[in-house]
């Protein structure tokens, strides 16, 4: 019997096979995000979510509707998780705001849509509504 010396492979030899799917996967979802998310909905993301006092107000207003309240039960305060995952649009030099979050009720799940303008350092709703997705409800908080 022959003692050839043995010829390990060095780590990227052993992990190509997975290494560059890894890779192209990776470059492939990062694109993919960075051209869906232009550089006015990331400042709008931005802006909701340090502005809280748009949606925490909004959602004030939903709680004390007894319609809300029959049909969702207590609502959970938004995250910003929800905000992240929102649709919001800004324009008018973000003094108004088009916003769709979703909202968590102790007994239903919706969607909050929010219009307002700001004036005076603070928001004035237009309009306020919530969208509940299995019953295919829409609830009218507030509407100018």
């Amino acid at each position: 019997m022959d003692n050839d010396t043995i010829k390990n492979k060095n780590w990227l030899q052993r992990n190509i096979k997975w290494l560059l799917p890894v890779i192209v996967v990776v470059c492939f979802l990062g694109s993919a995000l960075f051209s869906t998310v232009s550089d006015a909905q990331m400042g709008g993301y931005v802006t909701a979510l340090n502005d809280d006092a748009l949606y925490k107000d909004a959602l004030k207003q939903a709680q004390q509707n007894k319609e809300v309240v029959k049909v969702l039960g207590t609502l959970e305060p938004i995250d910003q998780m929800a905000i992240i995952e929102s649709n919001v649009e800004y324009s008018d030099n973000n003094n108004h705001v088009n916003l769709s979050v979703r909202v968590k009720g102790s007994k239903a799940k919706g969607k909050m849509d929010v219009i307002a303008t700001k004036g005076n350092n603070t928001w004035q709703y237009n309009t306020i509504t919530i969208r509940i997705k299995d019953t295919k409800q829409e609830i009218v908080v507030f509407q100018e």
